[in-house]
């Protein structure tokens, strides 16, 4: 018998911690390089607990994310492997890693948000990206993260954005560079510029590297709050309207409308909530929104109306077969 949905909702905890456990203690990558194995000899080529090892994988199959044959051997199903193996670009491990230790810290906040609100209990902490830019290996481990959700999704983004006019795109908030190599990489004729704090910079160098990317991705350090955005054919904003309330987003894509060149074009890419309230991805970032940053999950509806209000007209969907979507505005 199958669990039923509110036993999955009710031990997800339990979820999110095995699978973060099975990756950073290599049980995942002795599954993916070895094939086939008992619990047993899991546990002795990790140098890890067998009786451990073992309740966990017990979990991870009644999850669905192993298999365990008749011989007690367990394997990682075929269309699960990419997402799992540190060697595929479409692995998830870092992302976890945030869920498991950045947010699972954050969580504990919406108990004193349901008594007193939001506002009040973030008064008088720091901001979320002094939190999240706090020092090198934070940075180092939030782009991490950031770069696995977005890298495989952005290569089908960049296509429906249809780049090819387009000579120059600021990336704002663009970090590691996820959207900014994945346009690069279809588009032949087109130069990016990744706008972030400058606590970015040296990781984008090492993009720019790895991708031999050179004279193409270039680095503008800056304060999208404080600072003007730098001017362009087409600027995006890539899972970063959903860090902020509505009124600062309108102030940014404003922002974005003034430094757009005339025929320019907008390009937010986000996951959208669809008519009934799902996927469950976005529900779940939506709450962890609410404690990780100041923002939320939209709609398309809702994205298109901001755009609206801060110039752009001719506004337009496209939707990936990802959790991450497009909606586009034009400066005409």
């Amino acid at each position: 018998m199958s669990s039923s949905t509110l036993d999955i909702a009710m031990f997800g905890l339990f979820s999110t911690h095995a699978l973060h456990l099975a990756d950073k203690h290599g049980i995942f990558a002795h599954l993916v390089t070895s094939g086939p194995s008992t619990p047993l000899q899991i546990a002795e080529s990790r140098g890890i607990d067998p009786e451990t090892t073992e309740r966990l994988l017990i979990l991870l199959a009644a999850l669905s994310v192993v298999e365990r044959d008749s011989d007690g051997n367990y394997r990682i199903p075929p269309e699960l492997t990419p997402r799992l193996d540190s060697a595929n670009p479409r692995y998830i491990g870092a992302f976890v890693h945030h869920l498991a230790t950045s947010t699972i810290e954050q969580i504990s906040k919406l108990d004193a948000y349901l008594i007193h609100g939001k506002e009040a209990v973030d008064a008088e902490l720091p901001s979320p990206f002094e939190v999240i830019y706090r020092d090198e290996q934070s940075t180092a481990d939030f782009l991490a993260a950031m770069w696995q959700i977005s890298f495989e999704p952005s290569k089908e983004l960049a296509a429906l954005a249809g780049l090819g006019p387009v000579r120059h795109l600021i990336d704002v908030g663009g970090a590691g560079g996820p959207f900014a190599v994945a346009a690069l990489q279809q588009y032949d004729d087109l130069a990016v510029t990744v706008f972030d704090l400058p606590e970015v910079e040296p990781h984008l160098a090492r993009t720019r590297e790895a991708h031999g990317l050179g004279g193409r991705l270039h680095f503008a350090a800056g304060d999208f709050f404080k600072d003007p955005l730098p001017a362009a054919d087409c600027l995006s904003f890539g899972y970063i309207l959903s860090d902020w309330e509505d009124e600062v987003c309108v102030d940014l894509l404003r922002k974005a409308r003034a430094a757009c060149e005339p025929g320019g074009r907008v390009l937010v890419m986000e996951r959208l909530f669809d008519e009934s309230g799902g996927p469950l991805s976005t529900a779940v970032m939506n709450l962890s929104m609410h404690v990780e940053t100041r923002g939320r999950h939209r709609s398309a509806t809702t994205y298109t109306e901001l755009l609206e209000k801060a110039g752009f007209t001719n506004c337009s969907t496209h939707r990936s077969s990802w959790d991450k979507h497009l909606v586009m505005g034009w400066a005409e």
